[in-house]
């Protein structure tokens, strides 16, 4: 287990160092990543000339890649034992994809870079996940999942702010704004590659034999429970394009879209480490139900309350949710999978999300296009139910050390 030279007055482990380099890679990344998609979909329907239905199916397809490439990942870094070379690869493809999104002329130049740019986060998110809950002991992993979260989503609420300022700044230049969020990914990945250490192995550990699919067999029950509980709040928050577009609906001007992205992503960073710490000490399953609810109250103020104010409310308490929940279901997977078969876990399990991220979006492209902005804010609603009913059937509570080997 990695060490840190920092210590606590009590008898709490510190987190160590790698957990919080990797939060500054997710920083850097997502800065970059949010200041570019704050304006993409305003860029694909005003620019570009795309339908909402095309917007869905971009994000459908671009967050499927991520999630599809994850389980081929996480199984790679289970069988050479090692995490940080697929995490270096991850965030260099994603950081080398930025300057495909200014260069972008129509839709199939935009999905390309979006593919590009997630096929990157589909390499290095199960290694990443997995390397933190190697590195980190048991009783402080909602710590340190949640520490990660709320630094990542910091950068993704920084990227709006400071695409609001390249806004004003360059005169409403969209592609000018795309060149700047090069800069960023660039240092996440010099970050990773100087920072970031490979979790060691015991001297008197024995020999690791490489990973068989049959292996995987030895994920349980209770683990195949949490997909199906993942794969339900996946298809409760479709794609927060819809966030943007709803309050550009709304009247919100061009240069203050990113704005939508700010509120949202302030209030999961604040909210993800306290719900990382208060998982160790009370479990899990509370909070979830918690953030369905919080979720459902966002989609039906989307979908039945007009106006601005209404809308940022609702996407505040779509924030709300995702501190609640995204650390804590990564939590869990951590603590329902054996140490080696840690990276292909969080690869199936992102695997089943973006397949439902996939659904969700697309569906939620067509009920607007079809019915109006409500029917897709009400079919979230009616997931989000769907979820909370499913989740209180199930008994997920957190356990305190590794499962069996």
């Amino acid at each position: 287990m990695e060490s840190s030279p920092l210590q606590t007055v009590t008898d709490r482990p510190a987190l160590p160092r790698t957990v919080l380099a990797l939060g500054f890679v997710s920083l850097a990344m997502d800065l970059s990543s949010e200041i570019i998609h704050a304006l993409l979909p305003l860029f694909m329907v005003g620019t570009l000339g795309l339908s909402v239905a095309m917007v869905g199916l971009i994000d459908g397809v671009a967050e499927a890649t991520a999630s599809i490439t994850k389980i081929f990942s996480g199984w790679i870094s289970d069988r050479l034992g090692r995490r940080k070379p697929l995490i270096l690869l991850g965030y260099a493809l994603a950081a080398l994809s930025k300057p495909l999104f200014p260069l972008a002329t129509g839709a199939l130049p935009v999905l390309g870079a979006r593919f590009a740019d997630r096929i990157g986060k589909g390499i290095r998110g199960a290694p990443r996940d997995a390397l933190i809950a190697d590195v980190t002991p048991a009783e402080i992993r909602g710590r340190a999942f949640g520490l990660r979260q709320s630094m990542d989503t910091a950068g993704a609420f920084a990227g709006p702010l400071v695409a609001i300022a390249l806004m004003l700044a360059l005169a409403n230049d969209i592609r000018a704004v795309f060149w700047i969020a090069v800069v960023p990914a660039v240092a996440a990945v010099l970050i990773v590659l100087f920072a970031v250490e490979e979790s060691p192995a015991p001297a008197d550990a024995p020999a690791r034999r490489p990973l068989r699919p049959a292996d995987l067999k030895r994920l349980d029950r209770a683990y195949w429970a949490l997909v199906g509980i993942g794969i339900l709040f996946t298809l409760a928050r479709f794609s927060e394009a819809f966030l943007i577009l709803k309050a550009s609906a709304e009247g919100l001007p061009l240069w203050l879209a990113p704005a939508v992205l700010v509120v949202m992503n302030l209030v999961y960073s604040a909210a993800a480490y306290p719900a990382g710490i208060a998982s160790d000490k009370i479990g899990t399953k509370g909070l979830l139900l918690a953030s369905l609810v919080v979720l459902a109250a966002a989609d039906l103020l989307l979908a039945l309350v007009p106006g601005l104010t209404a809308a940022f409310i609702a996407i505040a308490l779509w924030g709300l949710h995702m501190g609640l929940s995204q650390g804590l279901l990564s939590r869990l997977v951590a603590d329902r999978s054996p140490a080696p078969l840690r990276g292909s876990a969080f690869g199936l399990f992102n695997l089943a999300a973006g397949l439902a991220m996939l659904a969700a979006s697309v569906t939620a492209g067509l009920l607007w296009e079809g019915f109006g902005p409500s029917a897709s804010f009400l079919a979230g609603a009616g997931f989000a139910c769907a979820a909370a009913l499913a989740l209180s059937t199930l008994r997920i509570g957190t356990v305190t050390s590794d499962c069996p080997r």
